[in-house]
């Protein structure tokens, strides 16, 4: 088992293309991550510092609401309040369609996947009003610049992110001894939730060597980490608790609280040999399949530890072994994945997704997706998206496939290509007869498009 470029591009890419060619070798597909950004520059989302401004308006707007309440200028505050939040939620879909897009047209199409599978790892979402709609500019200021560097690094900034610390309530947490806490006895407590995520989720894994003892200390560690609309992320040390804490049997801080003792202990996280067996098993079965072969989690987890989660070295390591390239147990793909390779296989003009409405995004993508099991960023808890194929493969799940398949793709595209030949252009080498018979037997073009993209050919990576 070897490179195989029509495989690299529909595992460790979007899908085929009719525009853009497979990738060459392993070497090519990991000096796309270093290459410039042209996805996003061609299609942008708000950096989080950008999205940060429409929260300080907000504050601002509502607190010269809550001094003019009951009166004509209160009225036209509550218009502008809303307003801002409209233009915020109408924003969220241009941003979805700008992932759709990236996606289709990447000529460096891991780099996409990647930003997908790191912004479920660290699964995150605003609860109400604006930061409700702030994760693709999270996800674009935290997650895309960080993903080849030092797992540290992404991990440090993505986890003291505000729309994290806000997801996980970091920024209702308070040592018991702060002084905060002291000066107002019983309005401030210990809140557990970021330390619990970190350990469990994001760096040693649920069955990690940990205690709640650690969990305890980490989260005490973390006190004094919170947010400002006007300043983003923000320590403040009279919410911090005082002295040394203990997590895996290492001490940091001390009686001067900083966001040093934080960093520090994330960085010890990332290299611990329990990250690195967690995440090389997360990657080998998001990536290549939901029952990895040991030999390639091993190679990955060995990368990680010999480069201190190196991630440029973690990736070649995944794409450079033998079991990556085997098309035994292969993965089901998630929603989003079916139906932007779909897209991509379609060519999708971006004028076809960018003019759409509100109204037509939410038809033409979020409702269907939903249907499939996939909430576009409205997670049900920190644990992201499941890795079980069986998660996908249900009844309702193909049900929604399938009428998304035979539909969407005429809204999307004004002459659909003739089944037979996209066939060849959706799996390559990988259509079989069964499938290519299918195509040609079909009824209408909508019908032939809709049995390939539905086939088990193209479900499957």
């Amino acid at each position: 088992m070897s490179f195989d470029p029509i495989l690299a591009e529909i595992r460790f890419g979007c899908g085929l293309s009719p525009s853009i060619a497979p990738t060459a070798s392993v070497g090519e597909i990991l000096a796309g991550l270093d290459r410039p950004d042209e996805m996003a520059d061609r299609f942008p989302i708000e950096s989080f510092p950008e999205f940060r401004l429409r929260m300080v308006k907000r504050e601002e707007l509502q607190k010269e609401f809550r001094k003019n309440r009951g009166t004509d200028a209160g009225e036209t505050l509550r218009k502008e309040i809303r307003l801002l939040k409209k233009q915020a939620r109408l924003d969220h879909w241009t941003w979805m369609a700008s992932h759709v897009l990236r996606r289709t047209h990447s000529q460096t199409p891991f780099k996409e996947r990647l930003e997908g599978f790191w912004a479920d790892h660290f699964t995150t979402a605003g609860k109400a009003g604006v930061i409700r709609r702030g994760v693709s500019p999270f996800v674009e200021s935290a997650i895309r610049p960080n993903m080849s560097g030092s797992f540290s690094d992404l991990l440090i900034a993505s986890v003291t992110h505000p729309l994290m610390v806000h997801y996980l309530d970091q920024d209702r947490s308070a040592g018991p001894n702060s002084r905060q806490a002291k000066k107002k006895p019983g309005k401030f407590g210990l809140n557990e939730n970021l330390a619990r995520e970190i350990l469990e989720l994001h760096t040693l894994g649920v069955d990690g060597p940990y205690t709640q003892g650690d969990v305890r200390e980490l989260a005490e560690l973390l006190t004094g980490l919170t947010f400002k609309a006007n300043k983003g992320r923000h320590f403040q040390k009279s919410l911090a608790e005082p002295g040394e804490e203990v997590v895996l049997g290492a001490s940091y801080g001390g009686d001067n609280p900083h966001i040093r003792d934080i960093n520090a202990v994330l960085h010890d996280l990332a290299v611990h040999p329990a990250t690195a067996r967690h995440m090389a098993t997360k990657l080998a079965t998001h990536f290549v399949s939901d029952r990895p072969d040991p030999d390639l989690v091993a190679a990955i987890e060995r990368a990680w530890r010999d480069s201190d989660g190196t991630l440029s070295v973690v990736y070649e390591a995944m794409l450079r072994h033998p079991m990556a390239w085997t098309d035994r147990n292969p993965n089901f793909k998630q929603p989003f994945e079916f139906v932007s390779s779909a897209a991509r296989a379609l060519n999708v003009h971006p004028r076809s997704v960018q003019s759409l409405t509100e109204k037509k995004m939410r038809q033409r993508f979020f409702d269907p997706l939903r249907l499939m099991g996939h909430i576009w960023q409205r997670p049900s808890g920190p644990d992201g998206l499941d890795e079980d194929d069986s998660a996908w493969i249900t009844p309702q799940g193909m049900a929604a496939r399938l009428q998304w398949a035979v539909i969407v793709p005429t809204l999307l595209v004004p002459q659909l290509p003739d089944p037979r030949e996209f066939v060849q252009t959706a799996l390559g080498s990988r259509a079989n007869d069964t499938v290519r018979f299918a195509a040609g037997a079909a009824e209408s073009r909508a019908d032939g498009i809709g049995l390939v993209l539905i086939s088990p050919a193209f479900q499957r990576t």
